[in-house]
């Protein structure tokens, strides 16, 4: 019996990519699976090779950016096998430009599928999981919410993911739910949109990683072996795996009773100067990137 046995996990984005290769690891682990992709036809061809494996697994076309939609594949889940017990909110939508080429119906897309998708299918998972007091969502973020070249309205959704791991996880905490995130780093077809765009950043450090090398992580947070793992961001960088930071207040403290312009800027030049935060996911740490600071889901 593998890590997940008998439990019931959804997977969305997993036609191909990064998802893909979770529902495939998920079905080998004994998990049952329910493969969701507006690409139906790829949603289909993964499952039917699960089932062909001896796994089992269903598909769903449903939209996640849609509250009814998201709630029927949460809903098919529980009608299929029972129960939810799993959740990876993986679809997603890529998008680089810079500020001033940014056009409203690009970033209602990647926000109506990256934020709105991952909140929707959270809700109506978590609402299932806290009436048995069991249960794991795992949301997928990226290095590029600490800050990217051309990628500022993409990191912000996946920004948000963070902060949507770090409230659901506190709002289970105790409860036997856990919310957890992954920041993963492969070459899929978001990396190739990169090329594409002109960004050869990544080419040039020889990445070529396989989505199959997450696929581990993944699956170890959704299983029982984490149960003691709560509101953490996993960062994958083959061949290195870390935690990232929280957004915390930093010590350095400036006090004054009355804050006046001056008063802030002698804070600025007296307290903060040596404390200025560099931008960027190796900023803090210290580590030399072997990819390009991103986590590509």
């Amino acid at each position: 019996m593998g890590n997940l046995a008998n439990k019931s996990i959804v997977i969305t984005g997993a036609g191909r990519g990064l998802g893909e290769a979770y529902a495939r690891l998920a079905a080998r682990e004994g998990a049952r699976v329910v493969v969701n992709d507006v690409d139906g036809d790829a949603a289909e061809a993964v499952a039917s090779e699960i089932r062909r494996e001896g796994g089992t697994a269903v598909t769903s076309r449903d939209d996640i950016g849609s509250w009814t939609s998201s709630g029927n594949l949460i809903g098919l889940c529980v009608e299929a096998f029972g129960a939810i017990d799993g959740l990876i909110n993986n679809a997603g939508v890529f998008h680089m430009s810079s500020p001033e080429d940014e056009r409203p119906e690009a970033v209602d897309r990647i926000i109506r599928t990256n934020i709105n998708g991952a909140i929707y299918c959270g809700l109506h998972a978590l609402t299932e999981m806290r009436r048995r007091d069991s249960g794991a969502v795992l949301n997928v973020t990226s290095g590029a919410h600490a800050g990217y070249p051309q990628m500022a309205v993409y990191g912000a959704t996946k920004g948000a993911l963070a902060s949507l791991t770090f409230g659901w996880a506190s709002d289970v905490a105790g409860t036997g739910v856990r919310v957890n995130a992954i920041a993963p780093i492969a070459r899929t077809r978001m990396y190739d949109q990169m090329l594409r765009f002109g960004d050869t950043r990544q080419a040039q450090t020889g990445l070529d990683i396989h989505p199959d090398k997450n696929a581990a992580i993944a699956i170890y947070l959704l299983s029982d072996l984490a149960e003691s793992v709560n509101g953490q961001i996993v960062r994958v960088d083959v061949p290195r795996l870390s935690l990232m930071t929280h957004p915390a207040e930093l010590q350095s403290r400036a006090e004054c009773e009355n804050w006046t312009v001056d008063a802030v800027d002698s804070a600025f030049r007296n307290v903060f100067a040596d404390r200025l935060q560099p931008l960027g996911v190796h900023a803090s740490a210290g580590v030399e990137p072997s990819g390009n600071g991103d986590g590509m889901a």
